[in-house]
């Protein structure tokens, strides 16, 4: 998780409070009181849980940036080991910038390529995940969760109907980018 990911946190269905983790940090530990399990924390675009423990939150400190050193910055690269058969290896030693560029552009394009689908399946997915954590208990959960697999959008909304307004709300903005990218 990015310092920057937007976070939603939530408890017993109502929303407490929305932004990056220093932003809901205050809400959060209030609404918590001492039980951490009373709170659940998801990012906000793909519903997955957030595990943060209260004794995580520290002191805000002043922003106190070091200073810049000389030479390539941080970039955020990540070494890892790919197993390719040597014809494979040849084409990518013969590529303009080498085997890392070559594999960074095959899979940028790839990403480009593939795009639509991707984006469809994960909002499909945080939708999934957001109504089984935040609503799997609720009344019409089985109704909504079919009508939502077979698109039928206004069924799904009169089966969320009886829900609290902060889940129903939340559900909502997941919903309109999940259709939105399913027309896409």
């Amino acid at each position: 998780m990015s310092d920057t990911a937007t976070l939603i946190a939530f408890k017993r269905g109502r929303r407490i409070a929305r932004g990056t983790l220093r932003e809901i940090e205050d809400a959060v530990r209030a609404a918590a009181d001492g039980d951490e399990a009373a709170v659940v924390v998801l990012d906000a675009e793909t519903s997955a849980p957030v595990d943060i423990p209260l004794h995580a939150f520290t002191p805000r400190a002043p922003n106190r940036s070091l200073p810049r050193r000389p030479g390539r910055p941080k970039l955020g690269v990540t070494s890892r080991e790919v197993s390719l058969l040597p014809r494979h290896w040849n084409w990518l030693a013969d590529q303009p910038g080498g085997a890392s560029a070559a594999l960074r552009r095959l899979v940028e394009q790839a990403r480009r390529s593939e795009g639509s689908k991707a984006r469809k399946r994960q909002t499909m997915e945080a939708v999934d995940r957001f109504m089984h954590l935040m609503a799997g208990d609720l009344p019409n959960f089985e109704a909504a969760s079919r009508a939502f697999y077979q698109n039928r959008q206004e069924d799904m909304r009169a089966c969320m109907a009886a829900w609290p307004n902060d889940i129903r709300s939340h559900l909502d903005e997941l919903l309109q980018r999940h259709w939105g990218a399913r027309r896409g």
